[in-house]
């Protein structure tokens, strides 16, 4: 069940009662890694709460925290359903290059398929913060680029920190 709330024209928001998940900051893994997790094909909601719970059930990372879902416009290729985006954070003993190598192939676990960029997707996990890391690779960058102008990764945020 969710509680929905209207924050302006084209942004909702959708808190879950029965998923959101507020564990224990205790985890024996090193890094504290901050992920955005959207969607917007199919159920993207529902593919959510079984994403976090295959995570709880993951001995590689310890989910700390999720976020409400903010459903807002796409952005890049706007020919696409509206996004469901939602925050979570973890830890994890694994690298930055790793991790992300894990984020894509959860990705690839829930039918996620690349075929141009900003292209309708299932599933998208990008790694916003990855402790006080800054990485700048052709394959990855830490932190996100833009993610400070994203209302996506920004309403999530301010959901998580409380």
């Amino acid at each position: 069940m969710y509680i929905k709330r209207r924050l302006s024209g084209d942004l909702e928001t959708f808190k879950n009662l029965r998923h959101s998940y507020a564990g224990s900051e205790k985890s024996s893994h090193r890094y504290l890694a901050t992920v955005g997790v959207g969607g917007n094909i199919g159920d993207v909601k529902r593919r959510l709460e079984h994403l976090y719970i295959s995570l709880k059930k993951d001995k590689r990372v310890t989910l700390l925290r999720t976020s409400l879902i903010l459903k807002n416009p796409p952005f890049g290729f706007a020919q696409q359903d509206d996004f469901f985006n939602s925050v979570a954070l973890l830890k994890t003993s694994m690298q930055p290059r790793l991790f992300l190598d894990y984020l894509m192939r959860l990705e690839k676990r829930f039918a996620r398929k690349r075929s141009f960029a900003n292209a309708p997707r299932t599933l998208d996990l990008d790694i916003i913060f990855f402790d006080n890391r800054v990485v700048k690779t052709q394959k990855l960058q830490i932190p996100h680029a833009k993610w400070f102008e994203r209302e996506s990764v920004l309403i999530p945020l301010m959901d998580i920190q409380r």
